[in-house]
């Protein structure tokens, strides 16, 4: 599972370093060192192939006549994905498509989520990390039911 929080900057090409607990993740328990890196309205997530494709299954019984909300989703979300190979030195390159929907300049923080991983802008997770800690007596409220399953 993705843990944690660390921060990084992207080199001159827009490669991130991608943290060797992370790497062990991918290697054992995905066997695998492609991520698909799509955009989230904050930020970019990093989904293992194999998460990426449970999702895309998943997403694969709507149609059509889907509602439209749902192919709108599809449409930002998952048309988004980006395979992103991770280099033998643990880079992988963020596309200027997605670094710029994501406002990413060059310091970066990455966030474990368990079956994936987040890239934020550091000004934007600092916002957000201030957010959540303002009111995290309400979000203890809304996660307390689930977590005592």
């Amino acid at each position: 599972m993705f843990r944690g929080r660390s921060s990084h900057t992207l080199d001159a090409k827009g490669r991130l370093s991608i943290p060797s607990r992370f790497k062990d993740v991918l290697r054992s328990r995905y066997n695998s060192d492609v991520l698909v890196i799509t955009t989230l309205p904050t930020c970019l997530a990093a989904y293992p192939m194999d998460e990426w494709r449970k999702l895309e299954e998943n997403f694969g019984r709507f149609d059509l006549v889907s509602p439209p909300e749902v192919l709108s989703f599809q449409r930002y979300f998952l048309a988004g994905g980006i395979e992103c190979p991770v280099d033998g030195q643990g880079r992988t390159l963020l596309p200027v498509h997605l670094r710029e929907e994501a406002g990413i300049d060059r310091e970066v923080v990455l966030c474990g989520m368990l079956k994936y991983f987040e890239i934020w802008s550091k000004p934007a997770l600092d916002e957000e990390l201030k957010k959540a800690r303002n009111n995290f007596e309400q979000h203890t409220r809304l996660i307390s039911p689930i977590t005592s399953r």
